[in-house]
């Protein structure tokens, strides 16, 4: 995987996604104009039915809803406390959605009474779910504003079938990872891993992307000069539900790690994975950089066992040395392993070889060690690492000028689009496949 025809925007850069699987012309084209036009739908794993368990299972489908807002939206309407829900997976916020959701307690008496959002089913199981509980993915989504339409369907087969040839498509964390809105999630978790629970409140209250100042950046800036919780109550807008949980907090006097446990568990649990998700990129990016292949492993490696169906049975991984390097090329070339790259914690193995001097460099330029991801005054969302696949294999893609799913709402006169469907597993996002369509905002390299 040689590419390098196109040059990534400087907002892909900055977290790590540095460089494009696919050498084929950009199409200019929009994504998301309307919610309606990027469906998504969970590859569920059911736990088990109960009719006496403690759990209730959901099927949701909702709109344009955030998913920890939309969780603790659920658990006030049925009294619950706010961070009992549990979801399998985080879905796209500008999108509709599909999936399930779980909880300790009974099965609601009807709907949830919360705009844009359906309740399909309910049943009592025995089991909750944890993050991770689904096999993957469905997408249906519009890529509009194209010029020619059958132009752009060739474009996409042929970016499609470079992009197998070459093994699959880069399995980099998408920018939903980093916040769809503010993307700051993963300075947040740098801020917590590196120095502590003060200065991630502070990141997270403070921090302004570049950009439109369209998430409350007056009221940021602002508490970054005077640090005061009351006066930011009230600069904060209603509907910044977590920045006024960490200020009322805050206001309290409360300190800030109690401050920060005011938020869910697995909202902080995101912000130490979207900083493991930018080492990723950045790991994945060096080494295609360094023209170190992305699909035949080498010495300071590590691979993943792939099961007879296909999929990844586990996150063990197995190191690639030199006496057993031939073995692994082999196993990777017929399919049973593939080669993963770190997603770094206090038990990820120590540095060897080039790709182990890749993220070496890395961790020396954050200033980050992998003991501080033990986090010892947070310890619940310490984590000891693991391996992700560095590649997706390349899925059909469906294209249709007509939308696929008979009775959803497109607006009228939209004749300059195409539908794409398919289906991707676990952990691996849509709009990194579709950036290797649009490559969106990219610029011919000149030299």
């Amino acid at each position: 995987m040689s590419v390098g025809r196109w040059q990534p925007p400087s907002t892909d850069l900055a977290l790590g996604l540095g460089f494009y699987a696919s050498s084929t012309e950009p199409l200019a084209g929009t994504l998301k104009a309307r919610a309606e036009e990027f469906r998504v739908r969970e590859i569920s794993s059911y736990p088990v039915p109960d009719e006496q368990g403690p759990y209730t299972v959901l099927r949701i489908v909702s709109r344009n809803w955030e998913q920890h807002e939309l969780g603790q939206r659920i658990a006030s309407r049925l009294g619950l406390p706010p961070h009992a829900i549990a979801w399998a997976g985080t879905k796209d916020r500008r999108a509709v959605t599909e999936r399930l959701a779980s909880y300790r307690g009974l099965p609601p008496g009807g709907e949830l009474g919360l705009r844009d959002v359906e309740v399909v089913e309910s049943y009592r199981a025995r089991d909750g779910l944890v993050l991770g509980h689904h096999y993957g993915n469905v997408f249906t989504l519009r890529l509009g504003g194209l010029a020619d339409p059958a132009l752009a369907e060739e474009s996409i087969r042929t970016t499609g079938r470079e992009i197998a040839e070459a093994g699959g498509f880069p399995n980099l964390f998408g920018p939903q990872r980093f916040g769809e809105v503010r993307p700051v999630t993963h300075a947040v978790g740098r801020a917590l891993v590196r120095e502590g629970a003060k200065e991630a409140v502070e990141a997270y209250l403070s921090a302004v992307p570049e950009g439109p100042d369209s998430m409350g950046g007056e009221a940021r800036r602002a508490y970054a000069l005077h640090h005061d919780p009351v006066k930011a109550l009230r600069d904060f807008p209603p509907h910044f539900r977590f920045e006024r949980q960490l200020l009322d907090h805050l206001a309290r006097g409360h300190s800030p790690e109690r401050a920060l446990r005011a938020l869910s568990r697995e909202l902080r649990q995101l912000f130490v994975h979207a900083y493991q998700a930018l080492i990723f990129n950045r790991w994945t990016s060096d080494r295609h950089a360094a023209g170190i292949s992305l699909t035949e492993p080498e010495a300071g490696d590590w691979l993943l066992r792939v099961a007879r169906d296909g999929t990844l049975p586990g996150t063990q991984a197995v190191p690639v040395e030199q006496d057993n390097l031939s073995e692994a090329r082999q196993m990777v070339q017929k399919g049973r392993a593939r080669l993963a790259g770190p997603l770094v914690g206090f038990e990820t193995p120590e540095s060897v070889g080039r790709p182990g001097e890749i993220l070496s460099k890395i961790l020396t330029e954050e200033q980050v060690t992998r003991k501080a991801f033990e986090l010892p005054a947070t310890p619940e969302v310490a984590s000891r690492g693991t391996w992700r696949p560095v590649l997706v294999p390349m899925p059909p893609v469906g294209c249709s000028r007509e939308d696929p799913e008979p009775g959803a709402s497109v607006p009228s006169g939209t004749s300059d689009g195409l539908w794409l469907t398919f289906a991707l597993p676990k952990g691996a996002y849509a709009t990194v496949l579709l950036r290797e369509f649009v490559k969106a905002g990219a610029t011919r390299f000149l030299d």
